[in-house]
């Protein structure tokens, strides 16, 4: 391993236990963790979680799909008990990993699910892994082009969630070199434009958006490299793959759903992942491709497969079923 790269045993304490058993694969550069559920010879599925989220995020859900399917909850480089690479953070290395992975682990072609960031680096590999690894691809409400710098349609990070993003990055630091919890709650609602108040206690608290922040670090951000807010503030995630290219060479099937948003008429600030502008846009270059493409607009929160694990398990299920 590089120096600097901390694995998870250097982190030990900041784990608890879950419902299924984790596992560690050596992909070369990284270990990554997972979790494997669910009958070997049915049809698999790899979940991808979003920015902050560990593979736990996905455990109702998992219970629910690995009736059908044999499931496997990735933690990415960077989150949860797999390895952190300082500035190592970007789609090209997250994509190759989870390539990488389903060609070592799943071995067979598997149906790529990702939320959020996720759900980018879903899009990735559907895109540029090699032929056969991806059956289809499921993109939970993406953030495709407001989490660039400079989209080509939209807003951009700075007038969506760029600024949280850059507050967890200034407070927490690099790998948790600064670490100073107290001082991002107390600095957050002056540091954060108005229009993402009311997100705080989401972003910074156990899910609840009425609880406000915690006083104390929460479990899925102790189990993230800060680093990676970093990196898609000042562009570097997204260096070298633009969103428009990677999408017009989509070569699967693709499932694109599309959560709440709201949109600020007089500043056009975006809560929420997409504008219909920008997730019609992904629509139709990912037509171009002449790949068959289902488009979702859904009426749930952005990581809908944590707080209504069934309703996702139904839509992924029922999408399956319309493939070859």
């Amino acid at each position: 391993m590089t120096m600097g790269m901390a694995e998870a045993a250097d982190r030990a304490d900041s784990f608890v236990p879950h419902r299924f058993t984790e596992q560690l694969v050596d992909l070369g550069e990284i270990r990554m963790n997972y979790v494997a559920e669910g009958d070997p010879a049915a049809p698999a599925l790899l979940l991808v979680p979003a920015q902050g989220e560990s593979w736990w995020g996905y455990e109702d859900a998992i219970g629910l799909l690995s009736s059908e399917f044999r499931v496997f909850a990735i933690d990415l480089r960077g989150q949860g008990r797999s390895t952190w690479t300082p500035g190592r953070y970007n789609l090209n290395t997250w994509g190759a990993d989870v390539e990488r992975f389903i060609d070592l682990v799943v071995q067979r072609p598997t149906i790529v699910a990702g939320n959020s960031s996720g759900g980018i680096i879903t899009a990735y590999v559907a895109a540029y892994a090699k032929p056969g690894l991806v059956r289809g691809a499921i993109l939970e409400d993406p953030p495709l082009f407001s989490s660039q710098t400079a989209p080509p349609y939209g807003p951009g990070m700075t007038q969506t969630l760029g600024p949280i993003f850059a507050l967890w990055a200034k407070w927490l630091g690099p790998q948790w070199s600064i670490g100073d919890w107290t001082g991002m709650v107390e600095a957050a609602p002056h540091e954060l434009p108005a229009f993402l108040h009311p997100g705080i206690g989401f972003m910074m608290g156990e899910g609840d958006p009425e609880a406000g922040a915690s006083p104390t670090p929460v479990q899925h951000l102790k189990e993230y490299d800060p680093e990676w807010a970093q990196a898609w503030v000042t562009g570097a995630a997204n260096a070298g793959c633009d969103h428009t290219t990677m999408l017009t060479q989509v070569k699967v099937p693709t499932l694109l759903t599309h959560h709440f948003h709201m949109t600020d008429p007089d500043t056009g600030q975006l809560m929420g992942a997409m504008t219909d502008i920008q997730a019609a846009q992904a629509r139709r270059l990912l037509e171009t491709t002449g790949r068959p493409v289902t488009y979702t607009p859904l009426d749930a929160p952005h990581t809908m497969h944590a707080p209504m694990a069934q309703r996702y398990a139904d839509v992924i299920t029922e999408w399956v079923e319309t493939l070859s």
